[in-house]
């Protein structure tokens, strides 16, 4: 699944325009690298995103292409 789609699955970020310009900005990193809003995400990931003066830092769990908006932070961990 593209990067930008699984910030917007996952309710990470609200809309995938969004996504898509945080990415090519090159805002939102993934294993430590700057990533494209193309790159396909794999399960074990960690996607990191700047927030203000904090970072998020999330481990992918799961990957799936609709989820209900209750289940969306089971594809995900965030990391410490």
């Amino acid at each position: 699944m593209r990067l930008d789609k699984y910030l917007k699955v996952s309710r990470l970020m609200k809309r995938r325009t969004v996504a898509n310009e945080a990415c090519d900005a090159g805002r939102v990193s993934v294993n430590g690298k700057p990533a494209r809003a193309s790159y396909e995400v794999k399960v074990g990931d960690l996607i990191e995103i700047p927030l203000g003066q904090k970072t998020m830092r999330v481990r992918v769990a799961g990957i799936s292409e609709t989820v209900r908006k209750e289940q969306a932070a089971e594809l995900y961990t965030i990391e410490p």
